[in-house]
């Protein structure tokens, strides 16, 4: 199942209302959301039943369509049941969930004021981004050649498809040339981002992780900075150059899919995965996890 292309998988596709077969779950090839990027899209994870966070990725996703300039014909509550609907039509317990909206095809060209919203959920088992040798090891990134745009350029706040182009094309050159994945670096020349995740160092005993000015405030970001406050460590979001990356200790990402993924090198910088990298990661764990299920 896992090596299945996506349009070839089984399962039950809430598209537009109704459940479709997963296979029939298609779009016309003159759809707006492809030719113009016109698609707003959320990663959101359940871990035993139970999907995290879902109230805050189904508030993202409604503000990333309303920054994209289309109101998404369902309400709040209405997507938030649909999610849960979609998980227990598919029989997961742990699970991906992918709910996304699009302009449609009745106008081609740049305005789409014509265009119908389109909106779908899939769910489908989808283990850690990195796999658990990965984890264990710590992750080898490279700094990419693009950087993150002014956020006077992009709706940088939105989880827009379009805004992903640059994060796939620094990923494959980095994959390319041997490294798991590529760091970006904002407009400025600040560190940013992972391609799909966010990133944390830490040094004596603090966390420094970049400032979401130019880039997607992520909401496992929120999850950790919260975690390593309550166990009383200092967080600095912070301008951080990439030549600060050499006194820097331990580094790891964050993200839905990623979770908590330590990282042992970003091009010539190298880090050891340690104490408070591998806490947070414990500590996230049993965050996502139902607390019926972590009593088990």
């Amino acid at each position: 199942m896992a090596d299945l292309a996506f349009d070839q998988r089984e399962g039950r596709i809430w598209y537009n209302g109704e459940y479709v077969d997963w296979k029939d779950a298609k779009v016309h090839v003159l759809t707006h959301g492809l030719h113009y990027g016109s698609t707003v899209f959320e990663g959101v994870r359940a871990y035993g039943g139970e999907i995290f966070k879902l109230k805050e990725h189904t508030v993202r996703l409604i503000a990333s369509a309303k920054a994209l300039g289309f109101d998404l014909p369902y309400s709040l509550e209405e997507l938030m049941q649909i999610q849960k609907d979609v998980l227990k039509q598919n029989n997961l317990s742990d699970g991906y969930l992918r709910p996304v909206a699009w302009r449609g095809a009745e106008s081609m060209g740049i305005g789409a004021h014509d265009c119908k919203i389109h909106v779908a959920v899939a769910a489908w088992q989808w283990p850690s981004y990195f796999s658990p040798e990965e984890r264990m090891k710590g992750l080898h990134l490279m700094i990419a050649d693009w950087r993150r745009p002014d956020p006077r350029t992009i709706p940088c706040k939105a989880k827009a498809a379009g805004l992903y182009m640059i994060c796939t094309l620094s990923k494959h050159a980095a994959n390319d040339k041997g490294f798991t994945d590529a760091i970006m670096l904002d407009h400025e020349g600040y560190v940013a981002e992972a391609t799909g995740a966010n990133v944390f160092f830490i040094k004596d005993g603090a966390i420094h992780t970049p400032r979401p000015d130019s880039f997607l405030d992520g909401i496992t970001r929120q999850t950790v900075i919260e975690l390593a406050k309550r166990r009383g460590i200092e967080v600095h979001e912070r301008k951080i150059l990439p030549e600060e990356m050499a006194d820097m200790e331990e580094c790891f990402l964050t993200g839905t899919a990623a979770e908590v993924t330590p990282v042992a090198s970003i091009s010539q910088y190298k880090f050891t995965p340690g104490a408070i990298t591998e806490r947070l990661m414990h500590d996230y764990t049993d965050e996502v996890m139902p607390k019926a299920v972590a009593a088990e």
